[in-house]
């Protein structure tokens, strides 16, 4: 299938440059799976914007971290982590956002011991994806006691901490939680990390950001507008098709023709070069 061999070819150009690029390079600076897991999360929450003021920030926040992030999650206090990130803002989250969200991770560990045994609560394997598991997680998280950063048990209406958390029930592409759960779910393959073992690789849907929402309109993968989550599903769909066992095993590659490679669809010269001009509408 000529489909095929081309993004397995396109999959073999990932490189440790693309990684350096991307917001899942903070977890490759940590060697404990109970490290990288927490760090992915934050990682990912923040992953979105600028890459470069991406990058900048969490750098800061994981500087602040010290040599493990898990540590620092068991022991955080909230009022100690609004003075140490005083001032911290990434777009519209700010310090009491960031501060909210270490908590939540905090409680999940005591919890379930691990953020993947706290999303396990609203997985089952038998269904056909993970929408039901984000719904789930996303509302759980969004309802949990985080009155030592707020000091309401309620989250309230002027912070974003819930824009962290998004929902398919509200009909969102939920990149982020998507992007996360690849990084997570996947088989280590120098990329991803392989850490879970309660989800299947099986039940992913790719993660919709406006390079794979671009290319894969390119590629006739959707033909839908809306990076919405039924444009997830339709995309995972037709890479389910390619690999019915690893579904958003060219995410990675694809996404970073666009950040790393430069294709904005409106550069044709870019074409010239680029792994997938055959297939493309746009090459």
């Amino acid at each position: 299938m000529e489909l095929k061999n081309i993004l397995e070819g396109l999959y073999a150009t990932r490189s440790q440059t693309h990684l350096a690029n991307d917001p899942l390079s903070f977890c490759h600076r940590y060697q404990a799976p109970e490290d990288r897991e927490v760090v992915g999360l934050i990682a990912a929450c923040f992953a979105y914007g600028n890459v470069k003021i991406i990058l900048k920030n969490l750098d800061r926040i994981f500087g602040t971290m010290g040599d493990s992030p898990r540590r620092f999650i068991e022991r955080f206090e909230p009022a100690e982590g609004k003075r140490i990130f005083a001032g911290f803002k990434h777009r519209f989250n700010d310090a009491r956002d960031l501060c909210a969200l270490l908590l939540a991770c905090r409680i999940m560990l005591e919890e379930a011991g691990s953020v993947e045994g706290w999303m396990l609560r609203f997985h089952d394997e038998v269904r056909e994806d993970v929408t039901e598991t984000l719904s789930g997680f996303a509302e759980a998280v969004k309802n949990l006691d985080l009155s030592p950063v707020f000091r309401r048990k309620s989250v309230p209406e002027d912070s974003y901490f819930p824009f962290f958390f998004p929902s398919p029930a509200s009909g969102s592409a939920c990149k982020r939680m998507c992007m996360y759960l690849r990084w997570m779910v996947r088989p280590d393959d120098g990329i991803d990390l392989g850490l879970w073992k309660g989800i299947t690789a099986a039940k992913l849907v790719v993660p919709v950001d406006a390079h794979i929402q671009r290319i894969c309109r390119f590629l006739r993968f959707t033909e839908r507008k809306q990076a919405d989550w039924r444009m997830a599903c339709e995309i995972t769909a037709r890479l389910r098709q390619l690999d019915p066992s690893d579904p958003v095993k060219y995410d990675f590659s694809l996404c970073h023709l666009g950040i790393s490679e430069g294709c904005d669809g409106k550069d044709l010269s870019k074409c010239l070069q680029c792994p997938i001009t055959d297939l493309c509408s746009k090459g």
